[in-house]
């Protein structure tokens, strides 16, 4: 499992112009999920967001979580985070966990994070989205689960 995270200001996500999430100051998380993928990669990404250290304290220091500073999460998923680029100019999708397979764990990993005390909001899996964000920082990672 893979997740690029961004610090936002704020973030939101529209389908055919309606806005169908949204959040201000957190986390934009864009989620990929592999074959083989299982629940335990899933609780070890959710966690170590949860937890991770990338919000300034009263002193400017990256130095608080995401849950320390009240901040909210708009989960995002995106196979796409699984092309292969390596050869020729088409991305192979291969690595991708099939639809069937990736849903309940993208469903999983959102109730994981609600689970830890965050707020979140999401897209809708599978549908075309148009996300929007102001990066803040900017500040963006990638997280991904330990069996990567």
């Amino acid at each position: 499992m893979k997740a690029v995270l961004q610090r936002v200001k704020h973030a939101k996500v529209d389908i055919d112009g309606q806005t169908v999430g949204q959040i201000e100051k957190g986390l934009l998380l864009l989620v990929g999920i592999k074959t083989g993928d299982t629940e335990e990669d899933l609780r070890y990404v959710a966690d170590k967001l949860t937890g991770l250290r990338i919000f300034e304290d009263e002193s400017g220091r990256m130095n608080g979580s995401i849950k320390e500073m009240g901040g909210a999460v708009l989960s995002v998923s995106q196979f796409t985070l699984y092309g292969n680029t390596s050869k020729g100019r088409r991305p192979s999708f291969i690595e991708a966990a099939r639809p069937e397979i990736a849903e309940p764990l993208y469903h999983a990993f959102n109730e994981r994070l609600r689970a830890n005390g965050l707020h979140v909001e999401t897209g809708v899996f599978g549908a075309d989205m148009a996300v929007s964000l102001v990066n803040d920082g900017p500040v963006t990672l990638i997280v991904e689960s330990k069996n990567q």
